[in-house]
């Protein structure tokens, strides 16, 4: 006949059993667990501790009528809140400067610059990519409508645009990166064209 205190024994061993299971149970689902999503207002406060930077980047342009993609290589700066310039080296030398509302255009030596005040459509999709690079979402929300998914170890932020003349013109971009990188960048235009752009951090050369 078992005693009261062997009883006690066993159900004491049993319940330090379960409790270690129940733990170990937890654990493992802590760590299968996704990292912690972000939000629009997250995902500005990561970006925006990046104030400047360089990257090199391919872009390949998707035109309709055309049988392949048309490519461009070159590179990427970014000094915050708003100067973004991108100097393609291939195909042909070609340069874009945007600072404020100002836009530099040069090739082949000849240079001319314009307003974005004129060109809202154009004005839109530079404030896309500043934007997100100075993680400035009130100049985002002023041009789309926003729609972020992922972690910080790899996001992606779908814009929409919702200014009409940028609608006309532009269906929908998406931005991707890794933490306070942006690594990606795709456009889809009204009428079937599309970019696609692949970012790498780091000066030419590197």
């Amino acid at each position: 006949m078992t005693s009261g205190s062997k009883i006690r024994r066993v159900r004491e061993a049993l319940g330090g059993v379960r409790l270690r299971a129940a733990l170990l149970l937890a654990l493992a689902g802590l760590l299968a667990a996704p990292a912690w999503a972000l939000d629009l207002n997250e995902l500005m406060a990561l970006l925006a501790q990046r104030r400047s930077g360089e990257a090199r980047f391919t872009e390949q342009r998707y035109v309709r009528g055309l049988d392949g993609p048309l490519d461009s290589a070159g590179v990427l700066s970014f000094v915050a809140p708003d100067k973004l310039v991108r100097r393609t080296l291939t195909p042909r030398p070609e340069s874009m400067e945007v600072q404020g509302n100002v836009l530099i255009l040069s090739r082949g030596g000849r240079t001319r610059t314009l307003s974005l005040d004129a060109m809202p459509e154009l004005q839109g999709m530079m404030e896309a990519m500043r934007g997100t690079l100075s993680g400035n979402a009130p100049a985002l929300l002023r041009y789309f409508k926003a729609d972020v998914k992922g972690d910080a170890k790899a996001w992606t932020l779908d814009l929409m645009p919702t200014l009409p003349a940028l609608a006309a013109q532009v269906r929908s971009l998406r931005l991707s990166g890794i933490g306070s990188d942006v690594r990606g960048i795709e456009m889809e235009f009204i009428g079937g064209d599309r970019s696609v752009m692949n970012i790498v951090p780091g000066p030419a050369g590197s």
